[in-house]
């Protein structure tokens, strides 16, 4: 390689600097250059060399602190300003800077007195209004709303907290009415596409987020929100492609949302690290509880699951709607009726309420409170309405079988639980049984007995096995009820097994004589008689050489 060289390494005569280049060269970047291209870690690099070299007066603490906070590094913004506030001249201004980093950290009581410390303005009015939101206090809130004023900041203020109550229709009416007179507000389209993320509307966030994108396509959280939607609309893979351009646009050294990168990536790969992102970030991201709770869901561990919303006090329709699930889903493993019931009334909550009811997750809520209270034609009704949305889905379709089998629709039942392909499901005992009974009542009973006879020996498969054998009995499907009661009869010597297979054995003697059975069955019957000992077995076989001397082959 050393000889394949194409270009030299030195010079051969050093270049001549031109006057433009050197006038260049002089030039130092100015604070506001770095400011208003929103390049803060420059500035902050500029602000930190002024400081060591011992010009760090007021105006560059303040700036200090502003970059660090929109850098997103609230504990050195906090830092400074609690430094400043040493001073005893103080502009207690600075009191609301600090409890903006508190309110950032998280740190609402502190965030709180440091805002009552500070000057009554709109700024502070703002910080209070969201702290009664955090502290779930009404009246307070409600008291500082009522000082909100018709301008931008208040305005959308008040729409964050809209959508923070999940009221995402009049959080879009507020950023509409300020993009129709600001234009240039591009960061609103975020918003906006947020919101429409939050009702489902993925189509329309991609379309709103990507006019702010065209201006600013390194914008971490346009990107990230991107992502989720490519998720929400096609996979995980295509999520984890459009992060993946975040590593490419931005610096290593930049760790805004790395809390939020790294959360959103672990769901995007199907829960694959769960156990060592979400823990960490369970005080952090909101969503990081919930995902972890799924994935204690999916992976049957119900009590850890439980643990985790047990003190949770839902105020977000996906919060209810978990906890209505792991109560239920403890309820069922439990056979507690109280968990169900405080399941059905979490499912009842989501799905009857003005915002949640004609969504689809509102639909599938109103659908398990009725499965839960066995009204299967009123879970149809809600299962029906959304069922176009879930073709491939195996979880809605166990479910929309089931209930079609409590309805009696048969046909119908049978269709749909055989598109479910996770095989988790179909080795369960209620999927087996719900199978088994279209089957039976479809006039299929040969292949209700076949997913016995590829079941192993359990508890599972001998009601199974009960199954068969009653149903069968019920729709005159003799042959197939006689095996199972024979089975039955020799793993459990009751005398009810007997009389069920003598039933079934002459039903089929029956049916033969009409015609509606063939005569080849003659040799099933005799061959399942003779594994009983029982006296009543040589009269029903006088019976049988009666039809032989009646020329019937046996």
């Amino acid at each position: 390689m050393m000889l394949s060289r194409a270009k030299p390494a030195i010079a051969a005569t050093p270049p001549v600097a031109n006057a433009s280049t050197l006038d260049k060269k002089k030039k130092v970047p100015k604070l506001d250059h770095f400011i208003s291209a929103r390049d803060y870690t420059g500035a902050i690099t500029m602000l930190e060399f002024s400081k060591a070299i011992g010009k760090y007066d007021y105006d560059t603490q303040m700036w200090l602190g502003y970059t660090s906070f929109h850098l997103g590094d609230y504990r050195k913004a906090m830092q400074i300003y609690e430094a400043m506030l040493q001073d005893a001249n103080c502009d207690p201004l600075i009191n609301l800077y600090l409890a903006c980093c508190y309110f950032f950290l998280g740190m609402y009581k502190e965030s709180d007195e440091a805002a009552q410390r500070g000057p009554t303005c709109k700024l502070q009015n703002r910080l209070l209004f969201h702290l009664s939101h955090k502290f779930n206090d009404e009246k307070r809130l409600m008291g500082y709303h009522q000082n909100l004023q018709d301008v931008i900041e208040d305005q959308l203020s008040l729409a964050s907290i809209h959508y923070l109550r999940s009221h995402y229709q009049e959080a879009i009416d507020i950023y509409k009415r300020i993009l129709l007179e600001n234009r240039d507000f591009l960061a609103i389209n975020v918003y906006v596409a947020m919101c429409y993320y939050k009702l489902d509307y993925y189509d329309v966030s991609q379309e709103v987020l990507a006019v702010y994108l065209q201006h600013f396509s390194d914008s971490l959280i346009a990107i990230n929100l991107k992502a989720c939607n490519h998720f929400r609309l096609y996979n995980g893979k295509a999520a984890e492609a459009e992060l993946n351009t975040i590593s490419e646009k931005i610096s290593p050294a930049f760790r805004f949302a790395d809390d939020l990168i790294k959360h959103n990536l672990v769901v995007f790969r199907g829960g694959e690290g769960a156990l060592q992102a979400f823990p960490s970030l369970l005080d952090v991201i909101p969503e990081a509880r919930l995902n972890l709770v799924i994935f204690h869901l999916r992976n049957d561990d119900i009590i850890a699951a439980f643990n985790l919303m047990k003190d949770v006090e839902p105020s977000t329709p996906q919060e209810y709607i978990l906890k209505g699930i792991v109560n239920a889903t403890l309820g069922q493993d439990q056979e507690s009726r109280d968990h169900l019931k405080i399941a059905q009334q979490y499912f009842q909550l989501v799905g009857g309420s003005a915002s949640e009811c004609d969504t689809i997750p509102g639909r599938q809520c109103m659908a398990s409170c009725f499965f839960l209270l066995k009204q299967f034609d009123d879970v149809l009704i809600y299962l029906n309405s959304i069922k176009g949305y879930f073709y491939n889905d195996d979880t809605f379709n166990y479910n929309y079988g089931q209930a079609k089998v409590a309805a009696g629709a048969y046909e119908e039942a049978e269709d749909i639980l055989l598109l479910v392909q996770n095989d988790k499901f179909k080795s369960e005992y209620a999927y087996l049984s719900h199978l088994a009974k279209c089957y039976i009542m479809n006039k299929k009973p040969r292949l209700a007995w076949e997913l016995y006879l590829k079941m192993e020996t359990s508890s599972e498969s001998f009601s199974l096995l009960q199954l068969v054998a009653n149903d069968c009995y019920k729709m005159g499907q003799f042959l197939y009820s006689a095996k199972a009661f024979d089975v039955l009869e020799r793993l459990d010597p009751n005398p009810d097994y007997w009389e069920g297979k003598r039933g079934a054995c002459i039903g089929i003697l029956q049916q033969i004589i009409s015609g509606e059975e063939s005569k080849d069955c003659f040799r099933d019957i005799i061959a399942l008689l003779r594994t009983t000992s029982n006296p009543q077995v040589e009269y029903i076989l006088r019976i049988i050489k009666f039809a032989r001397e009646n020329r019937y082959p046996v």
